[in-house]
């Protein structure tokens, strides 16, 4: 009995113990593995900064040709894709019924003035009053008032080139009626082409009157061609807050409508921080990147500035020398201590 007593405290002390030796390993504490990262020390680098933009080719000048008034065509010259002189007539509009009106008031004109002059020498003889002449004076100035009103209305039915320049495809028939809004043909002059850019606002100071730009037509050539700056519209665009720039195309030949791409140097930056573009981290104001301080991993607001194909520049938040975490970006966090297994270089980052 004794035996049997000594054997079951012997196993409740055996029990004991190893239960006290488990919570004394659990209270021991347990070492998180280090974040192992590359880096890139980060330098003062020499970029060239080249804006490429997109635009469009317009004519030196370019208009619809409508009629001023409504009628049926009696006449109409439009010679597809020639060119025309100014003031060659184009259209005409039946007019007949204003002829008609003009001849009625030539005759009342007629009448009224040879009654001004027997009214004139009675009135120097005294023999009418002054309101007698008065009366059909001002009849005379009303009939030639009526004269230079109808010839104004007959002047709206003919339509005249406003300019020299090549014809577009007509969009009427001869005896066709129109209305104001009838399209009879279109008018561009493109012996001087435009072109119409769309530029940050960054690069304002930059667009003065008189600059050359590169233009690069999409005419399949690929040869880039030399634009002078016309103007610069003053006000940015409030959706996209970039600038409307109008360039003169030197000894260009486009078709207006065409695209273009432009390239605007920005000039050369001879301090330039550059880091490859996966070490940005998007936040929700601003891109961040992981600088190394003291071991630790220190979350950065960046600015950026030019872009190339895998770098970016830095102009705010990382200086030459810091050091920039360029691999295991996603598994860092803040005052988190990292390993640095190796030290890039920029050109292995960016291959060519």
């Amino acid at each position: 009995m004794i035996n049997k007593f000594l054997s079951l405290t012997t196993i409740v002390l055996l029990v004991a113990t190893v239960s006290c030796k488990n919570k004394q390993d659990d209270k021991k504490p347990t070492t998180t593995p280090l974040t192992v990262v590359d880096v890139l020390v980060a330098s003062a680098q020499k970029i060239s900064n080249t804006v490429e933009v997109n635009g469009t080719v317009v004519a030196a000048e370019y208009v619809e040709l409508h009629p001023e008034v409504s009628g049926r065509l009696t006449y109409l010259n439009v010679p597809e894709g020639s060119r025309i002189e100014k003031g060659t007539l184009m259209a005409k509009i039946n007019d007949a019924d204003l002829q008609a009106q003009i001849a009625k008031t030539k005759v009342l004109l007629e009448l009224a003035q040879k009654t001004e002059e027997r009214y004139r020498k009675l009135l120097s003889v005294n023999g009418i009053n002054q309101a007698d002449y008065d009366a059909i004076l001002n009849q005379v100035n009303g009939y030639k008032a009526d004269l230079v009103y109808t010839q104004a209305l007959i002047d709206k039915t003919v339509v005249k080139a406003p300019f020299s320049g090549i014809v577009g495809l007509r969009q009427i028939s001869p005896g066709a009626f129109v209305t104001t809004a009838s399209i009879i043909a279109t008018i561009q002059q493109v012996d001087k082409l435009k072109v119409d850019l769309t530029i940050p606002e960054t690069y304002a100071k930059m667009l003065h009157k008189g600059n050359t730009i590169d233009v690069v037509l999409d005419n399949g050539t690929g040869a880039k061609q030399k634009a002078t700056i016309l103007a610069v519209e003053p006000q940015a665009n409030l959706a996209t807050r970039n600038l409307k720039v109008r360039a003169i195309l030197d000894n260009g030949r486009a078709n207006p409508g065409g695209f273009v791409k432009a390239y605007l140097d920005a000039g050369d930056d001879n301090n330039a921080v550059l880091i490859p573009t996966n070490c940005l981290i998007p936040d929700d104001k601003n891109n961040q990147v992981i600088v190394i301080k003291g071991g630790k991993a220190e979350f950065i607001p960046v600015k950026t500035g030019v872009r190339q194909a895998n770098l970016v520049e830095i102009t705010d938040g990382v200086k030459a020398g810091d050091t920039v975490v360029v691999t295991g970006v996603l598994f860092a966090r803040p005052k988190a201590k990292l390993k640095i297994r190796s030290v890039k270089q920029l050109k292995d980052l960016n291959p060519q």
